[in-house]
């Protein structure tokens, strides 16, 4: 009797109440009851995320070789070559440095910032000004057993913007930040995105 009362006067009490107030509170047991399955998709996109970066972290321990073996041919111009065809030539290949060499020698680099500043800038003839007066001479090369990290770290704190990779004075490549930076992220936003998309799914 009394478990009739009870529930009849909550009956009683629940008509008493606006529809909007119904309707808010059918919303709210909706909501909670689909708490879980939000926790589940929140806990996956949380242990993605940290398998992202853990891969990431694993990636910059990698040493320079595993990149350059995907690059393609070392472009390069003698000391006495026009800036003009230095130019045309990083326009034509799409690059941002040339490396100059003398022989097997790498003597200087050549990059758009050396045309800007010390051609356009210093209002020098590209035509009849031989490269080798106006490149970078001696740039810093690295080992090809240096870490990807490392040559970002490079990169940053140095502003280099391309790294040549020399061993026992033969360049093997020429990376670039992008370079560094592409291969970082390469293939992982795509899996982090499917695995997301998995998620939500379920």
């Amino acid at each position: 009797m009394k478990k009739l009362f009870c529930k009849s006067g909550t009956g009683i009490g629940l008509a008493l109440f606006p529809p909007a107030v119904l309707a808010a509170l059918e919303e709210v047991q909706t909501f909670v009851g689909k708490l879980p399955m939000y926790a589940l998709i929140l806990f996956v996109i949380v242990v993605i995320i940290s398998a992202y970066f853990m891969r990431l972290r694993d990636k910059r321990g990698a040493p320079l070789s595993r990149i350059f073996g995907e690059r393609k041919a070392i472009h390069s111009v003698g000391p006495d070559t026009p800036v003009a065809e230095c130019v045309r030539t990083m326009s034509a290949e799409k690059i941002g440095a040339l490396l100059v060499m003398d022989g097997e020698r790498l003597i200087g680099i050549f990059t758009e910032r050396d045309a800007l500043n010390r051609v356009l800038a210093a209002v020098l003839d590209p035509v009849s000004t031989k490269v080798s007066d106006v490149m970078t001479k001696d740039p810093y090369c690295i080992p090809p057993t240096t870490t990807v990290g490392a040559a970002m770290e490079l990169v940053t704190k140095r502003r280099f913007r391309h790294l040549p990779i020399v061993e026992n004075g033969k360049v093997l490549a020429v990376l670039s930040s992008g370079d560094l930076t592409h291969w970082l992220v390469k293939d992982e936003v795509g899996e982090v995105q499917e695995l997301i998309d998995l998620a939500a799914r379920s």
